[in-house]
């Protein structure tokens, strides 16, 4: 237990050592990354639990109808497509948002840094590497951070649009319009 409780603390020390590295902008970026991972296990859970109950009752709900061939059963069998695509793709475009947003964030976190490099620059000149070294990390972490943060949330948000575009496709194919 003792160890595990080291481990933590240790664990803790890091990551307070890294966001003071990468200045106040990191922890923006921080917050910025637990809305992202928020909004994207959102959608995983509903892809994982919810979606196939949303499908089941769409597809009931035309199986149940008795005209199928006419203009306006064509026209409810696209909302039922329409409706239960659109809650699958519910969120996404905040996805979208958020992702676009963190390297922005980093090039903040670039700017400040920067800013803090000229800072020192100018009161000290360019013969000091030592107190330079601080605005240098200030300028790359965040942008690092921003980064990372980014591509992952990249890749997860282009896997659940296509699943996205896949299950309507899934859904159309399953509502024949013959009876």
């Amino acid at each position: 237990m003792a160890n595990l409780t080291t481990d933590f603390y240790t664990l803790v020390e890091a990551v307070r050592d890294f966001m003071e590295l990468g200045g106040p902008v990191l922890y923006w970026i921080a917050l910025l990354a637990l809305v992202l991972w928020t909004f994207l296990f959102e959608r995983l859970l509903y892809l994982g639990f919810s979606h196939r109950q949303a499908v089941r009752q769409a597809i009931d709900a035309w199986n149940a109808r008795n005209d199928r061939k006419s203009w306006y059963a064509h026209q409810i069998r696209e909302k039922l497509i329409s409706e239960t695509a659109s809650r699958l793709e519910k969120n996404l475009p905040i996805i979208k948002a958020l992702v676009m947003l963190c390297p922005l964030m980093g090039l903040l976190g670039t700017v400040t840094g920067m800013i803090e490099v000229f800072e020192v620059m100018s009161i000290s000149g360019s013969g000091n590497p030592r107190s330079l070294a601080a605005g240098v990390s200030k300028a790359t972490v965040p942008t690092m951070a921003g980064m990372v943060v980014a591509l992952s949330g990249l890749f997860l948000n282009t896997w659940l649009q296509r699943k996205a575009q896949i299950a309507r496709e899934e859904i159309a194919e399953r509502m024949t319009f013959s009876k």
